[in-house]
């Protein structure tokens, strides 16, 4: 542990640490009038940082699984409008209809788009993974610190 650390964990002074409240009874306008008043306070603001984090651990995940779905479900369709284009382009070497040709070029901007929005999704399920990391090393980082105080 750092020495900053230990001085914040050693001194009469609270900390403000990522999503919690302040736990340092002289910047509020009122004094607690025994110890037992600032140590309840310090476990219901405890209490309320690990409610809001398995909250919000549960809801990443849940939108990491629906987004792992959604990716899943795009790389299918991107598959099947490739077979689709690929047996278009065998029926419009056999029978160059220009109804045929419609379609085709209706198809061929679908998968575009498909391919375009798969892409994204792909962005933003990787920034997600990053959220996810950066949560948990906070997590582990922030119950060390508490541990050792």
């Amino acid at each position: 542990m750092d020495e900053a650390s230990q001085n914040n964990c050693n001194s009469g002074e609270g900390t403000t640490v990522p999503g919690r409240v302040s736990t340092n009874p002289s910047s509020s306008n009122e004094t607690p009038e025994n110890p037992q008043e600032s140590e309840s306070d310090n476990i219901s603001s405890d209490a309320l940082a690990i409610a809001l984090s398995s909250m919000l651990t549960a809801v990443i995940k849940d939108f990491d699984s629906k987004a792992q779905d959604t990716l899943q479900s795009q790389d299918q369709l991107a598959s099947a409008i490739d077979r689709l284009t690929g047996e278009l382009d065998q029926l419009l070497e056999d029978a160059p209809l220009p109804f045929i040709m419609q379609y085709a070029a209706k198809i061929s901007g679908v998968r575009k788009r498909v391919s375009s929005l798969n892409s994204l999704l792909k962005s933003i399920q990787q920034r997600v993974d990053i959220i996810d990391r950066l949560l948990s090393v906070g997590l582990l980082h922030e119950k060390t610190a508490t541990e050792s105080c």
